[in-house]
Parts: C-alpha cells; structure tokens; sequence
C-alpha cells in the first residue's frame, strides 16, 4: 500500500522510526516532510499529506505532531480527508472499520515508538465494515458539500 507520512519537528523523530518500520513491512512510503528536526508549523505537514491522499485515494496518509491534535485537524480542513486522532490501537482500528478514515495522527508526545507501530498496523490492516456506517460517512461528506 502507498502511504504518505508527515510531521511537525516534534513528531520528527517518530516519523523518521515510522516510516521506516512500515518500509520494513513492504509498504511503499512517502515522506511529505519535513526532513529535518528544525522547528516548523504543523499545519503545511497536515494539509499536504491531506492533499497528496486526495490525489492518490488508493493510498493512506499518516501524520505525527507533539499530541497529534493540531496537524489531524489540518489535515480534516482538506475536502475529503477522515483523519482520526488515535493515540492507542483500538481507535485506529475503529476509525477503519467505522469511519473510514484514510488518514490517522497521533502524538509524539504521547505514544512511544512500540505503540506507534501498533497504531498504525491496526490502522492498515481494519477494513472499513459498510453498512450502518456507510450513511454516517456519506452524512460527512455531506456536511463537506455544504462548506
């Protein structure tokens, strides 16, 4: 699978260890920046890998700032983007198989290097489960057209 990853200097670290481990598992990785540790702003990381999954949407996206909250909500400011907050594995199997969402974030501040493998092998490999919540998605994109 594609996936497109960014982060704040905060989430540096972690991103740099993610991307790796997710190369390691044969995923075809894309880093959107940054490339260093020097301090930057977290919305341009969000909505840029929120705008290179819209233009790829057979691909996920992955973004990590100090609490993951600022850069998900970046990221959900790009039509069309279902970026979930998930700090533990559960949620991010949940955002999968509920919400379909094609991206995640997460916290660097919040999640160590163990859980963060966790949380994004849950997120890749739930399957959005249709039905029920189908119409809660298409209600979003609903709310989406309206803007």
């Amino acid at each position: 699978m594609k996936l497109y990853i960014g982060s704040d200097h905060a989430g540096f670290e972690l991103k740099e260890k993610v991307k790796k481990h997710l190369a390691d598992l044969g995923h075809e990785v894309v880093d959107a920046g940054p490339e260093t540790a020097d301090r930057v702003d977290y919305p341009v990381y969000g909505a840029k890998v929120g705008r290179m999954v819209m233009a790829d949407p057979a691909s996920k996206g992955i973004v990590i700032c100090g609490s993951g909250i600022g850069i998900s909500i970046a990221a959900n400011k790009v039509d069309g983007i279902r970026c979930a907050l998930c700090n533990d594995p559960l949620c991010a199997k949940l955002c999968r198989q509920h919400n379909d969402a094609n991206m995640i974030a997460f916290g660097a501040r919040i999640v160590g290097e163990a859980m963060a493998y966790e949380i994004v092998e849950n997120f890749l490999t739930a399957e959005f489960e249709g039905g029920r919540h189908a119409g809660r998605v298409e209600l979003i994109h609903a709310i989406e057209k309206e803007q």
